[in-house]
């Protein structure tokens, strides 16, 4: 199969789809991959590397698209690379299309194969195993990202969220005991912060309480408990996920007024539309907003900040399913590992995530295994 993978063009976003140890894995397999020039230069992948490993280096984004079978990237495609598209090009990345309804036109009109990173889900693995390396530096960013914007000179109120002997140390909610969450409270709790984390799940919590037992409160998800918490609450972190689906809004705008001026919202869940009433997405060059004196962290690619270490996470994960759908096709490879049917948000036109379809009320979702 040809395989391509193309430098990406979101803001500040430094990642790349593919690194030269995967090129010489796909070359070892007997296929051919096409990289254009400069694509993993923002984390630290230079060309020779993946000339060095088989690939040929093309100079224009351009001819990848038109050239290659299979694209493999990191982040959903923008409106510059829609018509980019071709029938029966094979599009392996992250898409999130339940908060982006232009995209998900695109796909369909494009007859392509969204092959989504965030939807597959592998029980064998551990549930979304394409998601959680992103979710793990997702989670431990929230933290750090939340403490800088703490800081008075970036309209923070001005605490150390560990404090130091004598002063109270910093109140952190976390909404979300999954991955992120999960993530986001062990660098709280390292910090020294005084951590609640709230799941509606109460096996999760069971487990959070086993893992940092007195360190953190848990507690249920419901409105008037969210609502209890955030109103002292120097840092809130909104990392709630359903697969494929638009977050729900757990964090109301009403609660603002509440709070202290100058606390923060970091909303990991921004690329599922947010968690947050006020959510709306940022950028690294332009990362916050206030409303209501609440200082809003809600960019929509946090792991772009730290782009090799995230590269190499992401990879690490994507290579093997990868690897089978190139090897075999992706019609043979789910067949033959059906997990990756999951993963397969367009197909042929038709919209074949439910969670996607549900979260607008314009299309048909049709069931891939009657496609393919």
């Amino acid at each position: 199969m040809r395989v391509g993978c193309v430098k990406e063009i979101k803001n500040n976003e430094f990642r790349v789809g593919m690194t030269p140890d995967n090129v010489k894995s796909y070359v070892n397999a007997g296929h051919e991959v096409y990289i254009e020039k400069g694509a993993g230069v923002g984390s630290g992948f230079m060309d020779p590397e993946y000339e060095e490993a088989g690939a040929k280096m093309i100079d224009t984004a351009k001819e990848v698209w038109d050239t290659v079978e299979m694209m493999i990237k990191v982040k959903e495609p923008l409106p510059e690379e829609y018509p980019l598209f071709h029938e029966g090009l094979i599009l392996y990345t992250y898409l999130h299309l339940a908060a982006d309804k232009p995209q998900t036109d695109a796909l369909l009109d494009g007859k392509v194969k969204g092959v989504a990173y965030e939807t597959l889900y592998d029980p064998k693995q551990g549930g979304l195993p394409l998601l959680a390396p992103m979710s793990q530096i997702a989670g431990r960013l929230s933290i750090q990202e939340g403490a800088k914007y703490l800081e008075k000179t970036f309209g923070g109120e001005g605490v150390l969220l560990a404090g130091v002997p004598g002063t109270p140390k910093a109140n952190i909610v976390i909404l979300g005991g999954g991955n992120v969450g999960t993530n986001a409270c062990k660098i709280a709790v390292g910090m020294g912060a005084n951590v609640t984390i709230m799941d509606i799940s109460l096996p999760r919590l069971a487990y959070l309480d086993d893992l940092f037992g007195a360190r953190v409160q848990t507690l249920v998800s419901t409105d008037a408990n969210i609502e209890k918490a955030v109103k002292d609450a120097d840092l809130v972190i909104g990392s709630v996920l359903i697969p494929g689906k638009a977050a729900p809004k757990l964090f109301k705008k009403k609660y603002l007024k509440e709070m202290r001026p100058g606390a923060v919202f970091v909303d990991v869940a921004v690329d599922q539309g947010g968690c947050g009433e006020t959510t709306k997405v940022t950028y690294h060059d332009d990362p916050i907003f206030e409303v209501d004196g609440v200082v809003h962290y809600c960019v929509g690619n946090m792991p772009g900040a730290v782009p090799r270490t995230s590269t190499i996470a992401l990879t690490n994960a994507t290579l093997n399913y990868g690897l089978q759908i190139a090897n075999k096709g992706l019609e043979q490879a789910c067949k033959d590992n059906e997990v990756i049917y999951s993963a397969i948000n367009t197909y042929d036109g038709k919209l074949t995530c439910k969670n996607v379809a549900d979260s607008f009320d314009c299309y048909e979702y049709v069931d891939i295994k009657t496609l393919c």
